[in-house]
Order: structure tokens, then C-alpha cells, then sequence
């Protein structure tokens, strides 16, 4: 059904948000590049504190990897954004789910040439209780986890969802992210930094898209051809 114009009010916040996250990612992006000491020492200390406690907790471990490889795997965050994509296709809003699609693929493409640039090695245990391939920032899981939540959290904003369901979707979202950031910590398969990166480039790429959508949405509804929702 046709959407309603959207207010340019509405973009201020997307844009400062997005500018922060992106600012920030910049920052720690040039800091990882030039290997800066303070903060190598700072992932280090991280990373050899929750390896200590991994190694000794093999229980804790399972549970970790159970949630990473299944429950916030990229693959499940991108298949969860595909049944988006399609109900919305379905529901003949095309033009938002060709714009969350691109999002998604757009994130994809963003973190995997990052990591080519980059080429951050992963940490090296003598005793791991997990392993992951290919460099190491930004972290997948975490950019995969933030920009599948946040995309669902700016549809539910855009569609007007209630309160109730506006907060446990948001409250569910956060638990996601956090969760799939520390479990790759404690599983010793990622920086500190990795995966810090990874939610700051998510928020952002999110942060954009929803700015983007919502300028050309309302020039398309001021001319009378507003886009269906």
C-alpha cells in the first residue's frame, strides 16, 4: 500500500548516528592498520584473560559455540533477512525490499573486503576451543548480527510498531549483538577490536541505508509516486 510522506525531521538522528559509528569504525580501523601499541596490548590482555577462563570452562565453550555456529551465524542473520525481503516483495513493497537486500549484500561485501585489506591475523592459542579462517576485522558475525538487527529495528520503526513490540524487538536485538560479539571473544577467535569494529561498520551501513531510503521515499511521495511499504 502506498506509504505516507516521511518527514526530513525524521533523517537527523539516522544521519548523526550513522556519522558517529562510522566516524568511530574509521578511527579504530586506522589504529588496528598501524598496529597501535596501546591498543594491541589492550586486545591482548582481553584475549589471554577470556582464553584463560574458555579453557578452563568447557561447558560454558559448547554453549558459545552451539550460539555462534547456529543461532547468530552470518548464514542464519542473512537467511532471517531474506524471509524479510521476500514478505515484503509479497506484500508489494519492492522498492524496500530491493533496498534491504542491497543493505545486506552491501554489508557483506563491505566486511569481507575489509578483512582482505586489512589482513589482521586472529589470535594464536597453543590450546584453542575453537577456530575460524580468513583475517580477523572486522569481525563477520558481528557486523552480519548488527546489520540484520538494525535493518529489522528501522522496518519495525518505519511500519510504526508498538511499544511492546518496538522494546522486546529491541531488547531481543541488543541481546543479539552483545551475545554474538562476546561469544566470539570468549571462543578466542576474534579481537576485541574485531568485533567492535564489526558492530560500529553494521550501525553504520544500517544507519545510512535507513537516511537513504527515507530521502528518496519522500521525494517520490512529494511527486506522487510514493513507494509501498
Amino acid at each position: 500500500m502506498p506509504s505516507p510522506p516521511l518527514p526530513p525531521r525524521t533523517r537527523a538522528p539516522l544521519l548523526i548516528a550513522g556519522l558517529a559509528c562510522a566516524s568511530l569504525s574509521l578511527v579504530l580501523l586506522v589504529l588496528v592498520a598501524v598496529r597501535w601499541s596501546p591498543l594491541i596490548a589492550l586486545d591482548t590482555t582481553v584475549a589471554e584473560a577470556l582464553h584463560r577462563r574458555a579453557v578452563a570452562e568447557p561447558g560454558l565453550v559448547q554453549v558459545s559455540r552451539v550460539l555462534t555456529d547456529w543461532v547468530w551465524d552470518p548464514w542464519t542473520m542473512r537467511a532471517l533477512t531474506a524471509v524479510v525481503v521476500i514478505t515484503l516483495w509479497w506484500r508489494g513493497a519492492r522498492l524496500l525490499a530491493g533496498w534491504v537486500a542491497a543493505t545486506s549484500l552491501l554489508g557483506t561485501l563491505l566486511q569481507q573486503g575489509l578483512k582482505a585489506a586489512v589482513g589482521r591475523e586472529r589470535p594464536q592459542w597453543p590450546d584453542p576451543v575453537d577456530s575460524a579462517n580468513y583475517a580477523a576485522f572486522p569481525s563477520g558475525h558481528a557486523m552480519s548480527a548488527a546489520v540484520a538487527c538494525g535493518l529489522l529495528m528501522w522496518l519495525l520503526r518505519l511500519h510504526g510498531a508498538q511499544s511492546p513490540v518496538w522494546w522486546g524487538s529491541l531488547m531481543l536485538a541488543l541481546v543479539s549483538v552483545a551475545g554474538v560479539a562476546l561469544t566470539r571473544l570468549y571462543l578466542g577467535v576474534h579481537w576485541m577490536t574485531d568485533v567492535l569494529g564489526g558492530v560500529l561498520l553494521g550501525a553504520a551501513l544500517v544507519a545510512f541505508s535507513a537516511v537513504g531510503y527515507t530521502a528518496y521515499a519522500g521525494r517520490r511521495a512529494a511527486g506522487g509516486n510514493g513507494p509501498s511499504l
